[in-house]
């Protein structure tokens, strides 16, 4: 399997050589086109003035005549070799003066037996050389009688065109040589951190935790070390909150069993004349233990079934009042083993929401306990229900001892336990939370150390009851 880096190398290449040989490719045309054009040009001009001040002298003319002006009044030194051909193409005279037996059937010879002035460029079958040659037609009355041959050697332009490409081509390997180190290096730069991101993360899968990928840099890279070190952070907390909520369930589940098989073996072993008053202690202990076992259950039962989002509600419209109403009568007992007082205020009725009512009692339960359980004797527990035209609410306040400013936005929280917990499992406002908002609606918690806490339910109003609290 090839790795990232070589990929993005090889991608990398294949779009320079690409690009360079497309490059290279048309300026090689573009020489090409330039260079051999413009020696074409040159030669046909050349015909074309040479026509225009010879042509019609040469046109009266015999043949053996226009030889001899051709070479009296036009032969010229230079590289370009002037040649007189008759109507068949063989050739009578050149600007040297020599007249050997050749016979020329090439594309410009052809074009001037035809009446027009014809270019060619390529190898002179007689002379091998590459050529550039332009033959004009000579006419007399209405017929080709003779033609003008103009032919010039390539050897300096093919020479000048060679070097151009040849240099064009190096500075093309150059550049494909710069631009791979450059992908090497890019590619380098990019793969570096991502596999530290690699190794971290198989260090994490092998039980390490505390390790850290480097953050290079603000690019996209960056922001993913950022995120998995953010993310590494997170797990770290939520492993040291699992592990807490462990050693804490098994401390609430020892306390209770210890106490449970304690009397137990205490009744056992008891003596049926004995006092019954030490009996009816170790019943009640075993009751209520027993009790606190069965609400710790619940809440892990419910803590699982919300994090499976497999709980379901009841639902149904009823008048929010009346479940809070029962809950506060229920617990209502408790004032005389706690001494904390317990008021209740209701909203005028009926305060119509869409709700499960077991579920609702569960949550106000949670909270009086909750309030009861972190207020002194002497104190008092205000459960209030209200409405506006939007919401319904409960509020529970006490005066107990409050939260602290650093335990405050954790503890609905599952699993977290503030410093100045009481016990239990630290899933109990979560599973309220995760209730309420089952519901449609929202918790929130107000609180500081030493001055109580409240505790704010908002749910939704059925549509009817706003229409009439509109009204």
């Amino acid at each position: 399997m090839r790795s990232l880096k070589t990929k993005m190398v090889w991608s990398y290449l294949l779009l320079i050589v690409l690009v360079v040989s497309l490059l290279g490719a048309s300026f090689a045309i573009l020489m090409w086109n330039y260079y051999y054009g413009s020696a074409q040009s040159s030669v046909k001009q050349r015909v074309e003035s040479a026509m225009a001040l010879h042509g019609r002298s040469l046109s009266s003319l015999t043949l053996q005549d226009q030889a001899d002006y051709l070479l009296q009044h036009m032969a010229e030194a230079g590289p370009t070799r002037i040649q007189l051909l008759n109507s068949a193409g063989e050739l009578r005279i050149d600007s040297d003066g020599f007249a050997p037996d050749i016979r020329y059937a090439t594309g410009d010879v052809k074009a001037a037996m035809n009446g027009e002035i014809g270019g060619w460029t390529g190898v002179d079958p007689f002379y091998g050389e590459r050529v550039i040659s332009v033959t004009a037609p000579l006419w007399n009355e209405a017929r080709v009688i003779s033609m003008i041959r103009y032919t010039s050697s390539l050897e300096q332009v093919d020479r000048m065109v060679a070097n151009i490409i040849q240099m064009a081509a190096f500075a093309g390997l150059a550049v494909i040589l710069l631009f791979l180190g450059l992908s090497l290096f890019l590619a380098q730069q990019i793969v570096k951190p991502i596999r530290e991101l690699t190794r971290a993360a198989r260090y994490m899968a092998d039980g390490d935790w505390s390790r850290r990928a480097s953050q290079r840099g603000k690019d996209e890279i960056g922001q993913l070390a950022e995120t998995f070190n953010t993310m590494v952070s997170e797990l770290n907390k939520r492993e040291k909150l699992k592990n807490d909520f462990i050693s804490s369930i098994s401390h609430e589940l020892r306390t209770p069993l210890t106490s449970i098989k304690g009397w137990s073996e205490t009744l056992k072993e008891s003596e049926p004349t004995e006092d019954d008053e030490e009996v009816k202690l170790g019943l009640s202990i075993i009751s209520k233990e027993t009790d606190r076992l069965a609400g710790l259950v619940e809440d892990l039962l419910d803590f699982s079934k919300l994090s499976a989002r497999t709980m379901e509600l009841q639902s149904e419209t009823l008048d929010l009042n009346e479940p809070v109403k029962e809950t506060v009568s229920q617990l209502a007992v408790r004032e005389e083993g706690t001494k904390v007082k317990l008021i209740a205020a209701y909203g005028a009725g009926p305060i119509l929401v869409n709700g499960d009512s077991n579920r609702l009692k569960q949550v106000v339960i949670n909270l009086i306990d909750n309030a009861i359980k972190f207020t002194p004797p002497g104190g008092n527990v205000r459960v209030v229900t209200a409405a506006d035209d939007e919401f319904a609410t409960v509020t529970v306040s006490d005066t107990g001892s409050g939260i602290g400013a650093e335990d405050l936005p954790h503890v609905m929280e599952k699993f977290y336990k503030a410093s100045n917990s009481h016990g239990g499992s630290g899933l109990g406002l979560a599973i309220c939370k995760e209730i309420v908002q089952l519901h449609g609606g929202e918790m929130a918690i107000d609180s500081e150390r030493g001055a109580g806490t409240i505790v704010k339910v908002k749910l939704p109003l059925v549509n009817g009851a706003k229409a009439d609290r509109q009204h």
